[in-house]
Formats: structure tokens, sequence, C-alpha cells
């Protein structure tokens, strides 16, 4: 039986032969540039829309009644309220300095 406190021996390979790795990192290619591309889209789409509904010949503005409205306010002249006579408060006259 051995001894379980003693380590190991040691194998050693001497015929291994050195290993070289190469990592190759692949190009970056940028990403996102769908989701803008579909924004600006969306921001085309929205706009020619609204170009087309008030660009086109079935604007309900221009059938609108005549806008020429005579508006005239006259109000009364305000005056603001009477206050009350009251005294002002007496301020305390100042002590005597302190000597020092």
């Amino acid at each position: 039986m051995t001894d379980p406190n003693t380590p190991p021996e040691r194998v050693v390979i001497v015929d291994r032969q050195p290993q070289t790795n190469v990592n190759v990192q692949p190009e970056r290619r940028g990403g996102g540039g769908g989701f803008i591309a579909f924004l600006i889209g969306g921001l085309v789409i929205v706009v020619a829309v609204i170009a087309y509904v008030l660009l086109s010949g079935n604007n309900p503005v221009s059938d609108a009644a005549d806008t020429n409205v005579d508006v005239d306010v006259n109000l009364p002249k305000m005056e603001a309220p009477s206050l009350p006579d009251i005294e002002p408060p007496t301020l305390p006259s100042p002590g005597p300095a302190p000597s020092n």
C-alpha cells in the first residue's frame, strides 16, 4: 500500500512538438444599418402622406365659410377696491449701546 500523503510521480514528455495558435479576427461589420433605413423609410412615408393630404384638391379648409369675423369687446372699466385706513405698526426704539 502506498502512502496517500506523497505526491504521484511526474511523467515528463520530451517528444512534444511546440504548438503555435494563430487567432484571426473576422472583419468587423457595421451593425444597425437596417434599423436606421427602416426608420428613415417610415419618416419618408409619413411626409408623403401629409403632403398628399395637404396638397390634394379635396382640401376642406378651402371650402370653409368666410373667415372675416369682426370681434368688438367692450369691457367696463374696473376699479380697485378701496382699502381700509390702517395705522402702520411702530418699531421699538433701540436700547442704549453696550459699554465695553
